[in-house]
């Protein structure tokens, strides 16, 4: 690995990452709360942040958690809320397919939104690819640490915090954070409000499989309204 390692690229990836630590680090602490107000343990809620990587996904786990869905159930609607990782990762697999194998591992787990929107633009712009890889794992590294220690963060707050503060809110609170900047086009909206629906209609599925069944039909239902779309362009 270290014939594909850049120090100077690594640094500026780690320098160029910097500004979205101020979305990062209140996510986090909101995470490790909600966590620890969904009933998981200090340590459950480390190592799922450690080894998930993923806000959302962390948030949809606990959320199901404590709801009491199957563990079926709860990593089967985490990968729908991670589909969109497909995405990035076709992408960026043109650029990353000449590194070995132990560098496309280490970058996939660092893979976020914010590390392949900073990252695709200069794998377009430049065929450095020693460089790009490791600017690419600069600012990865840097979210998953920082993310680490925000979560800690919430857990230490979730453990003082009253529990007549009914800290419960937070899970919501924070879907609501992560869909609200995605609001931009109808599409969008079709896709909140199909899912939503179906949802309340779901309610009484077993197994909490009303969460997968909505994802589902809001993925159909983006990808009818897009085609639509399309034609009519």
């Amino acid at each position: 690995m270290r014939s594909h390692f850049s120090r100077p690229a690594f640094f500026e990836g780690v320098r160029d990452m910097t500004p979205a630590l101020i979305g990062i680090i209140p996510f986090g602490m909101v995470c490790g709360i909600g966590a620890i107000a969904a009933g998981i343990s200090p340590l459950a809620t480390l190592a799922m942040s450690a080894i998930m990587f993923s806000g959302a996904a962390q948030i949809i786990a606990a959320q199901l958690l404590a709801a009491g869905a199957p563990l079926p159930v709860i990593i089967l609607s985490c990968l729908v809320v991670g589909l969109r990782f497909l995405v990035y990762s076709a992408a960026m697999a043109p650029y990353l397919r000449p590194l070995d194998h132990r560098w496309r591992n280490v970058l996939s787990f660092v893979l976020t939104d914010q590390a392949f929107a900073s990252t695709i633009h200069r794998f377009r712009e430049s065929d450095d690819l020693r460089a790009n890889a490791s600017y690419f794992l600069g600012g990865g590294a840097l979210l998953w640490v920082v993310w680490q220690i925000a979560t800690l963060a919430g857990i230490l707050a979730g453990q003082v915090i009253p529990a007549s503060w009914q800290l419960e809110f937070v899970v919501p609170l924070c879907f609501l954070a992560v869909l609200a900047p995605l609001l931009r086009d109808r599409v969008t909206f079709l896709v909140v409000i199909a899912s939503g629906a179906a949802a309340i209609v779901l309610d009484q599925m077993p197994m909490r499989l009303s969460m997968i069944c909505a994802g589902l039909i809001g993925i159909a239902a983006g990808a009818l309204a897009d085609t639509i779309r399309g034609q009519h362009e």
